[in-house]
């Protein structure tokens, strides 16, 4: 049964004029003009017998002219001015009464534009519940996502395409405070209710690691402190170690080298040719002969940066048989690797990188690196924690190599995926949150930032051809590189108040939709504008409250200041400054 039946006197104005996806509406009564505003829903009569052409109001307008009404000149009532209610719509798709053997089947092309003089009508009261219902329906998945209701409908819940969310991938932007973590929240208690979820989220600020945010189907993992280092079982306490041989040799380098140093190319080619000799060492010595002869520079093979150090440390202060029998001279490179000494022996003992230098006999065995992308990449069901959503804190990892590091696991991700065969691979998403601290516009030349923000970029480029797919979380969209953007299709908008960032995503969104963006300042917390192939219809929605919620409540000043009593602990608080860690 169809869902509109549309009486004639139920139109609001007919068509005056069309322009691809774009159509003007002329409106007789005034009293119909007051009943409606920017963004409602109409819907056309098509040209095609059971169609109804959809569209959003993006303006209302009462023109006014200074030609009399010929009308009213006729009838000798001059002076009156000729008026004219208008409506600018833009068309987003087409509902058919059937659609094969399917019944009210929404579209999101357009089979026909409209005739001049068609009628159109206000999609309201029952009709929107019905419309709502129509395209929300989800029959396909025994588990719909949904993060919310319909602001124009809130008794209608706002479904999802899953797939097509993941697929496209995803940004999720609001201003702080606006609401934006419940909504990933909401979204990541919906993917751990799945028996074969598989995604990671990096979590920044440690807001979805708190004791509250606790549910089967989670796994919280952290990447190892000062206090952690020297252990064994690491990985089998969710404490993650990111040994420096994962690195790429232009990561190290990006970590050791000073371009500027005129022994550069010196130090980067010793370095490299020192590297692969002690990864053909490792696999001699635990009498490998799988891997030995293709192996690169890059590949992830265990070594001991001990040795790198001595043997570098021996070429610096060489000495070599001089011209003379029984005579001395400086080595070849005598002198000109001491400040790469320096400061790889200095990463080696900051135990703030800890996690990637002072490495346990765990982490060098060749089959650690299968034991840590098990634990980050396998299914729910697969998973010996039966748990599919990995929430890695990087909370305690140094702001200045967050970049490189959050990379690097992305990184590995990525390479595993390309690496395993069609039929076995299995989707996963990253789910970035605050992205902009490194998938950066800018990186300021800092090397290592480029590296991290290098592998985002082509993941979101080749990511959906793997089954990887990106998620970007930001407060401030127009920090986060374009190019990541841009490979974007479905975006979720909570309230932004920067005039910058509604500029990015208005940019983003195809032009018969970038009037939409001029809600984003006036959206109320919790209220997210959802566009994109995940959606059929680009709306507002009112997120629902997740049951699991993250640590990222706004402080409320005044209340604390009025409270009688606080509950500071300054002295817990420098402890954990000294040992670098909050536990």
């Amino acid at each position: 049964m169809a869902i509109f039946n549309f009486d004639d006197s139920q139109a609001i104005g007919t068509v005056f004029s069309v322009d691809t996806a774009t159509v003007i509406i002329k409106v007789q009564e005034l009293d119909k003009l007051r009943k409606l505003h920017v963004n409602q829903l109409v819907a056309i009569r098509s040209a095609k017998a059971g169609q109804h052409l959809i569209g959003l109001i993006n303006r209302i307008t009462r023109k006014a002219s200074d030609e009399e009404n010929p009308v009213e000149s006729d009838l000798g009532l001059s002076g009156f001015l000729f008026t004219e209610n208008i409506l600018k719509v833009n068309l987003i798709g087409t509902l058919l009464d059937r659609h094969g053997l399917k019944e009210n089947v929404f579209k999101r092309n357009l089979d026909t534009v409209p005739e001049i003089e068609a009628q159109c009508f206000p999609i309201d009261g029952e009709n929107i519940t019905k419309f709502m219902t129509t395209i929300s329906s989800q029959e396909n998945y025994k588990i719909p996502l949904t993060i919310g209701k319909y602001s124009i409908d809130e008794q209608a819940q706002a479904f999802l395409d899953g797939d097509k969310l993941f697929q496209r991938h995803a940004v999720i932007v609001g201003s702080t405070g606006s609401g934006k973590s419940w909504c990933v929240a909401k979204l990541i208690e919906q993917i751990a209710q799945l028996p074969m979820a598989n995604c990671i989220l990096f979590d920044i600020h440690g807001e979805y690691s708190g004791k509250q945010f606790k549910m089967e189907g989670l796994q919280h993992l952290r990447v190892a402190n000062p206090s952690d280092l020297g252990k064994t079982g690491n990985l089998e306490n969710d404490v993650l170690m990111l040994p420096y041989w994962l690195l790429t040799y232009e990561e190290m380098l990006a970590m050791l080298l000073d371009r500027s140093d005129s022994n550069a190319p010196n130090q980067a080619m010793l370095f490299s040719k020192t590297v692969f000799a002690e990864k053909i060492k490792y696999l001699d010595e635990i009498g490998d002969t799988t891997f030995k002869s293709s192996i690169t520079i890059d590949s992830p093979i265990p070594y001991k940066i001990d040795n790198i150090l001595n043997e570098l440390a021996e070429l610096d202060e060489q000495m070599v048989e001089g011209a003379r029998p029984g005579t001395e001279k400086q080595g070849p490179f005598f002198a000109k690797l001491t400040r790469f000494v320096q400061r790889l022996e200095a990463k080696k003992q900051d135990k703030r990188l800890g996690f990637l230098f002072q490495i346990s006999d765990d982490e060098l065995d060749i089959n650690w690196l299968n034991k840590l992308c098990e634990r980050l990449m396998l299914g729910t069901t697969s998973n010996p924690r039966n748990a599919g959503v990995k929430i890695i804190d990087f909370s305690e990892v140094p702001s200045d190599v967050l970049p490189l590091v959050i990379g690097l696991v992305a990184r590995l991700v990525f390479t595993v995926q390309q690496w395993t065969i069609k039929e076995n691979q299995h989707p996963i998403a990253l789910l970035c949150d605050e992205a902009h601290l490194y998938i950066p516009e800018r990186t300021n030349q800092d090397a290592a930032a480029e590296l991290g923000l290098k592998s985002f970029e082509r993941i979101a480029k080749e990511g959906r051809k793997y089954g990887v797919s990106l998620t970007v979380i930001s407060q401030r969209p127009a920090e986060v590189n374009r190019t990541v953007l841009s490979q974007c299709n479905n975006f979720i908008a909570l309230r932004l108040s920067n005039a910058e960032d509604q500029a990015v995503i208005k940019r983003l969104l195809p032009d018969n939709l970038s009037g939409l963006t001029d809600v984003l300042p006036i959206l109320d917390i919790g209220e997210a504008l959802v566009v994109g192939d995940a959606s059929l219809l680009p709306t507002r929605i009112i997120i629902d409250e997740p049951n699991i919620k993250p640590e990222s409540a706004t402080v409320k000043f005044w209340k604390e200041w009025s409270a009688e009593t606080s509950k500071q602990d300054i002295e817990a608080a420098v402890s954990g400054l000294r040992k670098q860690s909050k536990s």
